[in-house]
């Protein structure tokens, strides 16, 4: 078990010296008050990760000392530590909200089996909560048999044991997230945690306080502390998915993380030892983000240790059927209906080129299964197939303004996103695919140029 800050509140001078004495030989960071009230500014001015305290103190006593931390949002656990006469009020303390109780005397040993006890259920109880968030998200695991996919199979066979840090790269919806779990899943450590995370979908200034955590008061709206990320994923794999959203100063704080094997939270000098393996990826291309500023380069030597690239659909499509069987019965069991398929559909899809890729298919069977009503799928429900991309006349220089340069590539970068909105019949997140940018990239220049919302 990492090192904890525990709080002891006991108005005796000797219990209190040999609790901290064993305290800090199990490796614990210890504070120690008199009473309840001391100990209460103790918690509010620190990240306590448990207390124990005396029942009977001046100024405020144990039971008081609980109902206070709890008011104040405090939520870590408390041991409580009794005489033997005073054993209706433990009870009443484990009412209140107490994790555990010992009766004095207690052996040194007891109470050391029941912090563990406490710790170890404080972490189970947070892993928990964030593996039931994750099973509501859902998620689905690889399908194909083609060449290219057996390809990435064996890759990951490959690299899953290791520690090494791996870089996936490919395109929007090609199933990068899915081939990090399944490394996860073949590493000796499937048993902990895999916590994904997106750097373009969280605001670049909340992105800090997601990855490494904060205590509270640490800034305008920090009410409480709050577990990052990294802390979330010690024992397991941390994913970051686009890193090359990530702003360059927050790359740089990634980068002496991985060095150091070390977080801080935000507010704190309080330093975290951690064990974790990282999997980024992207849906650009490193190496023209590295050119672009978009990505250190340092950072991306440190991430590219093992490169995996993804197919795009397009690379192999005589996966298709099986993907598309695989989501007709994943959305049947949500309750839409479907009949089996007519004749001649697969080769339809198959001649699309889905610049969506996996995701792009899943959410046309699932928009085909509503079209059809219960009846078979056949070419019909699948209007964004049957449909050519529309006809486009092409860029011609002799058309864009005259002027400053920065005016002439702004004009450009205008019509290309057009151009891209009209062949994915405007949903951004194909167009995004077609420019080969992150979706918050499309939504920034939208908002830039022609003040759409999004």
């Amino acid at each position: 078990m990492s090192s904890k800050y525990i709080l002891i509140a006991d108005d005796e001078p000797n219990m209190r010296r040999v609790l901290e004495i064993m305290l800090r030989k199990m490796g614990h960071t210890v504070f120690a008050a008199a009473d309840g009230q001391e100990a209460f500014e103790l918690a509010r001015g620190n990240a306590i990760d448990l207390v124990i305290t005396d029942l009977r103190m001046p100024r405020m006593d144990g039971i008081t000392l609980l109902s206070t931390l709890r008011e104040a949002g405090i939520d870590a656990p408390v041991i409580v530590i009794t005489a033997h006469g005073t054993v209706e009020s433990a009870v009443d303390a484990m009412k209140r909200g107490a994790s555990d109780y010992l009766l004095r005397p207690f052996d040194l040993d007891a109470l050391e089996l029941a912090i563990e006890r406490v710790l170890g259920g404080v972490e189970v109880a947070r892993q928990n909560s964030f593996l039931r968030e994750e099973l509501d998200r859902g998620w689905q695991g690889f399908i194909g048999t083609s060449a290219a996919m057996q390809a990435v199979y064996e890759q990951i066979r490959q690299v899953a044991p290791s520690r090494a840090t791996v870089m996936i790269t490919g395109e929007t919806g090609s199933g990068k997230e899915v081939a990090a779990r399944a490394i996860h899943a073949a590493s000796p450590r499937k048993d902990k945690l895999f916590v994904p995370i997106n750097c373009a979908a969280i605001p670049a200034e909340m992105l800090e306080s997601e990855l490494f955590g904060h205590e509270k008061g640490a800034f305008t709206g920090a009410v409480r502390e709050r577990v990052g990320k990294f802390e979330l994923a010690d024992g397991g794999t941390l994913f970051l998915d686009e890193i090359t959203e990530m702003p360059l100063a927050l790359q740089a704080k990634l980068l002496r993380v991985l060095q150091e094997g070390s977080i801080e939270r935000l507010g704190s000098n309080r330093t975290l030892q951690l064990d974790l393996r990282l999997i980024a990826a992207t849906n650009r291309d490193p190496r023209t983000s590295i050119a672009e500023g978009h990505l250190r380069e340092d950072l991306f030597y440190r991430l590219n240790v093992f490169a995996l690239e993804l197919p795009a659909l397009r690379q192999r499509k005589e996966d298709i059927a099986a993907l598309v069987r695989h989501f007709a019965d994943k959305h049947r069991h949500a309750g839409l209906t479907g009949q089996g398929f007519e004749t001649g559909l697969f080769e339809h899809l198959e001649a699309y080129d889905w610049p969506g890729n996996v995701r792009e298919l899943e959410n046309t069977v699932e928009r085909a299964l509503v079209l059809a009503g219960g009846a078979k799928l056949g070419k019909r429900h699948f209007p964004l197939a049957a449909t050519a991309p529309a006809e486009i006349s092409p860029i011609d220089a002799e058309t864009l303004p005259e002027g400053p340069l920065s005016e002439v590539v702004e004009a450009l970068e205008q019509r290309l996103i057009e151009r891209a909105l009209l062949r994915s019949e405007g949903n951004k997140t194909r167009a995004a695919a077609l420019l080969g940018i992150s979706e918050r990239t499309l939504w920034y220049k939208l908002k830039k140029l022609r003040g759409d919302q999004a």
